[in-house]
């Protein structure tokens, strides 16, 4: 079932496109990214999904419900968590959470009760007493995580969820995320310029930059369009020589080889034609496929739009 749907949407702040043209989807318990650096439209595509904002075109559809109609419904069912997380720091953690939770609609006792079940499951519970002034970055993204999901979102945006957290924090938050699609069967929305987190978690990615829509989709099949070919990286002991060479470029399937220090990257069509390769390879310490990755995908899609609009400027009007 879809839970997101977005259909050229676009939203200027005066003469500028912040978003121009955005089009994806989400279904239920997915999670997706939003890929881009800083000003690339990621916020503002979150705030039109949440009706925050209003299109200047196209149209978005969230749960069913349309965000500039049915805002407030469409934001009764979904949770954000924002870069800065905003939370008070006069107040204790429990506070923090119960504040919220009542300015929601939920009852007392019960918002009492979710924030000491999430302070408990963020590993917080032993400082729901505190205030939440001098709380490290890792602990502030804990407790607003906890906040977002006070009400239990149908779909959760995150912004940046992991930015400024060491490694061992980084992980905690990830795993968190991927337990609540896996497990509670949430749509997650992760706005992040990190790569590696997105690879991690996310099935589709959307990749923007500068307000435009790039790519979406799975990263492999981004990358088979981008690219033909699957590379197989063969330790041969020592860099093929050129008889070697020529007798892998006659294999079939085989579209190119280039020899390294270590053996030669041979390029096939598909796995299938990975044996014959090693027939002729033989001896082999080890063949890795090497499918691009992400981050690859990213920079080619990125250095071809920065390529086309550098061309699209050189051209008289």
């Amino acid at each position: 079932m879809l839970t997101i749907e977005a259909y050229d949407l676009a939203r200027r702040f005066g003469p500028a496109w912040a978003l121009d043209g955005l089009s994806l989807e989400a279904e239920q318990g997915e999670v997706i990214a939003l890929l881009g650096p800083n000003g690339a439209g990621k916020t503002t595509t979150v705030r039109l999904l949440d009706g925050v904002l209003t299109p200047d075109r196209g149209h978005a559809r969230v749960l069913g419900m349309d965000p500039v109609a049915e805002g407030a419904e469409v934001r009764r069912r979904t949770g954000v968590l924002t870069e800065a997380g905003g939370l008070d720091d006069r107040l204790t953690l429990t506070e923090n959470l119960v504040c919220h939770a009542r300015i929601r609609g939920m009852p007392l006792g019960e918002a009492r009760r979710r924030a000491g079940v999430l302070l408990e499951r963020f590993g917080m519970s032993s400082l729901a007493s505190r205030t939440a002034r001098g709380l490290s970055t890792g602990e502030r993204k804990r407790v607003a995580l906890a906040r977002a999901l006070l009400h239990q979102p149908e779909v959760l945006f995150l912004d940046e969820p992991t930015s400024g957290l060491d490694p061992a924090a980084t992980r905690d938050v990830l795993g968190l995320i991927g337990g609540l699609a896996e497990e509670q069967g949430a749509t997650v929305v992760l706005c992040t310029h990190f790569l590696t987190e997105a690879a991690r978690l996310c099935r589709r990615v959307a990749i923007l930059e500068a307000g435009r829509l790039l790519a979406f989709g799975r990263p492999s099949g981004l990358a088979a369009g981008l690219w033909s070919g699957l590379p197989v990286d063969l330790d041969m002991g020592g860099s093929a020589d050129p008889a070697r060479v020529e007798q892998l470029r006659n294999v079939r399937g085989v579209t190119a080889v280039e020899p390294n220090p270590s053996g030669a990257t041979v390029v096939v069509t598909d796995r299938d034609v990975i044996p014959g390769v090693l027939a002729v390879a033989m001896p082999v310490f080890s063949a890795v496929p090497r499918p691009p990755g992400l981050e690859e995908v990213y920079f080619a899609l990125t250095g071809r739009a920065s390529a086309e609009d550098a061309q699209r400027a050189a051209v008289p009007a």
